[in-house]
């Protein structure tokens, strides 16, 4: 219900007239009143004189020939925002001069609602974005098939030479399932979800200090992590990018990656898992000496003892720095970790679906019979197991061949755990747990869109970290709180005009500083 009333300003001896409307907030469970001024009186006849916002909304409201349609823009708003810091308009119309729009369309879909590309459509029909022709599945299609290799790397590209700036580049894998026979990167491999179905993997590069997802290429589903480096180090040297500084898990580790990377000139740093003998050598030089006063350090209140060394790499001697830890909290977790290793490499053995990363471990822990009868057998070495276990669990080693300092080369590589979040992301909140798409084209041009979505979302997130902003929400939380601004569009003279923006859009606008359009 509606009402009038009217306020004298004691200083000026205007009298402003205000027009309040009651309703029920659901949150707060109790009636409340929005008051707005519509103008003020004549100080001769105390006749109404309208603003200029009523009596533009009288206005339209009294014309017959007017028609008006509404979409929600606040998303899009903030979207707009990270697009134009980013550069991203630019760098997409260079690369897809044709589709960059209707790309970036399907992007903030993803960023604001997430599902099906087919559902993007409906989402079109009620928002603003990007591109003014409608994308029906059609033609969401016939722009999939459009991104083609060349306008993708060419992208790609381009944004790893904006954003890098001696950045630590965080290096993973993660698979996505898939019901399609028809793809053929999707097969059968190690499973990171646990999920009995092909799939193909995918590596992502993201950077540390820019927060941002770098790179990202789409490889079989059965090729191992160790496997992927080699095709990542030739890309870059064709890019004409030669000198890169990964930050990577055991999981990518051999003495053939490491050779690559030094012969690459690429900087590195990367866990070594302790299973290979010249890393438990290292440790029984230093085992007696490493908990001592001189090995004792804190990072961020956990007590670590390190040792760290100059470790001439190869027939070369090309310098590298070996860095050992040992904590005493974290052992029974190795201990726990080992032990589920020791389960999974067994049944590769008993499969014959062997890992050339995990011979070493194939050959030290377990021994392997074979009779006439009884056929082969794999059975543990517990004289190898229970040493090992006795001697390296508690243990850490990484190997870089850029710093210098033992702590320091565990902050960066602890904080790899971007790039999980980044996978987290992209099947989630970005709806990349399975795979719908049968053509390989498709499934490339849905990759790419994805990552452009992904984009949106890391820098969203970035300014939600250095505006406090993250404390109240998340990226997706903040679009919602958007979705109810809505841009009202009027035919003939009339201009179009925003509803009312609420407290809390208002408080994200200020903190993202985003100005509004008048």
């Amino acid at each position: 219900m509606a009402y009038r009333f009217h306020r004298t300003n004691k200083k000026t001896g205007i009298t402003y007239v205000y027009e309040a409307v009651s309703f029920w907030d659901k949150e707060k469970n109790q009636a409340r009143n929005k008051q707005v001024c519509i103008g003020k009186l004549d100080p001769h006849t105390a006749e109404l004189i309208p603003s200029k916002r009523f009596a533009f909304e009288q206005e339209v409201r009294n014309d017959p020939t007017v028609t008006a349609s509404a979409a929600i823009v606040g998303p899009s708003i903030v979207l707009d925002t990270m697009t134009q810091r980013l550069g991203l308009v630019k760098l997409l119309k260079f690369s897809f001069p044709q589709e960059h729009q209707q790309i970036l369309t399907m992007a903030y879909y993803l960023a604001t609602q997430g599902g099906p590309l087919s559902h993007c459509q409906t989402w079109c029909n009620g928002h603003v974005h990007p591109c003014d022709e409608p994308l029906t599945s059609q033609r969401i299609s016939e722009i999939l098939r459009a991104i083609t290799i060349d306008g993708k790397q060419t992208f790609l590209k381009r944004w790893m030479s904006k954003i890098l700036e001696d950045d630590y580049l965080c290096y993973d894998i993660t698979s996505i399932s898939s019901y399609s026979k028809l793809n053929e990167y999707i097969k059968f491999g190690y499973n990171r979800d646990r999920e009995k179905l092909p799939q193909l993997n995918l590596a992502m590069l993201f950077g540390q200090k820019s927060c941002l997802p770098v790179y990202f290429q789409r490889m079989p589903g059965n090729i191992t992590d160790v496997a992927t480096l080699h095709n990542l180090v030739k890309t870059f040297k064709s890019l004409e990018f030669r000198s890169l500084n990964y930050v990577m898990d055991k999981g990518f580790y051999s003495k053939k990656n490491v050779d690559e990377l030094l012969t690459s000139r690429s900087k590195f740093t990367i866990s070594v898992p302790l299973n290979n003998k010249w890393v438990q050598h290292a440790i029984d030089d230093i085992h007696d000496i490493i908990h001592g006063p001189h090995g004792y350090r804190k990072l961020d209140n956990e007590i670590l003892y390190v040792n760290s060394r100059l470790y001439p790499w190869g027939k070369d001697n090309r310098r590298c720095y070996l860095h050992l830890y040992y904590n005493a909290k974290m052992r029974a977790n190795a201990i726990d970790q080992f032990n589920e290793d020791l389960v999974r490499y067994k049944d590769e053995l008993e499969s014959e679906q062997l890992v050339s990363a995990h011979q070493e471990a194939y050959d030290t822990f377990f021994v392997v019979k074979t009779t006439p009868k009884r056929g082969t057998k794999v059975l543990y070495n517990e004289t190898a197991v229970n040493q090992y276990i006795k001697r390296y669990t508690g243990f850490q080693a990484i190997l870089s061949n850029r710093i210098k300092d033992p702590v320091k080369a565990l902050q960066v590589y602890r904080d790899k755990d971007v790039v999980e979040k980044c996978f987290d992301d992209l099947k989630n909140q970005l709806d990349m747990k399975r795979l719908r798409m049968h053509s390989s084209a498709a499934v490339d041009g849905r990759l790419f869109i994805q990552f452009i979505a992904l984009i949106l979302v890391s820098a969203l997130r970035r300014e939600l970290r250095e505006s406090k902003l993250i404390e109240k929400y998340t990226a997706r939380e903040l679009l919602q709180e958007m979705d109810t601004l809505t841009k009202v569009r009027y035919s003939g003279k009339y201009r179009p005009i925003l509803t009312e923006v609420t407290k809390p859009q208002r408080q994200i606008l200020e903190a993202l500083e985003i100005q509004l359009s008048k």
